[in-house]
């Protein structure tokens, strides 16, 4: 098995190296005010993947994404509850960097290293050719994935929700810090949050 953080280091034998791989990545070692530890949930039956911004500092010390009051509301926003989060393979999550990138001392974290991304997301998302509805969570995750297609702001691209249907759906992030959002944007859990609720039920009936 190799280890290499370079993907153009040789022909991969599927999921499980590349998995492997970015667990044993160290690519920006000395870069992050700690050891890197990359945090990803996948398997080969995933239909509707998580996509999130990258973990924050309880995800980096547990090693289970979405371990944090973040988690709490994104589940209650699914519609489902942890053991199902965690233990059904159809679920999966894949940050769009899988480490903790620090604390701003301005508040918050610091954004996702586009370099993570760059690195691992082509060939993480080739070998899961089972998801059928991918969350975007976050305006960087959507930057990354909608490029053009993204519109102004977070809020914008939310609001039209609809546009990327079916197989993805941008959410704000989940953080209690977008509580002032929620309570703004009322248009978010009458209309997204059923929406959401419905395609997950699906998925995992």
């Amino acid at each position: 098995m190799t280890t290499s953080t370079d993907p153009d280091s040789g022909p991969g034998s599927g999921l499980d190296e590349v998995l492997a791989e970015i667990r044993a990545c160290r690519a920006c070692l000395g870069l992050l005010p700690h050891t890197p530890r990359p945090v990803v949930m996948v398997t080969p039956e995933t239909r509707l993947l998580i996509c999130g911004q990258a973990p924050g500092r309880r995800v980096h010390e547990s090693g289970l994404p979405f371990t944090d009051p973040s988690g709490v509301r994104l589940r209650d926003w699914m519609g489902v509850d942890e053991t199902t989060f965690y233990g059904d393979p159809r679920l999966g999550v894949a940050a769009q960097a899988f480490c903790f990138p620090g604390t701003d001392p301005k508040g918050g974290d610091y954004p996702p290293p586009r370099r993570c991304a760059e690195l691992w997301r082509p060939r993480l998302l080739a070998e899961l050719p089972k998801v059928e509805l991918t969350l975007l969570v976050g305006g960087y995750a959507q930057v990354w994935a909608l490029g053009d297609r993204a519109k102004a702001n977070m809020t914008e691209t939310v609001r039209v929700w609809r546009d990327y249907a079916p197989d993805i759906l941008p959410l704000p992030h989940p953080s209690w810090r977008n509580t002032a959002w929620l309570k703004k944007n009322p248009w978010f859990e009458a209309e997204v949050l059923p929406y959401l609720r419905q395609r997950t039920a699906e998925i995992l009936a």
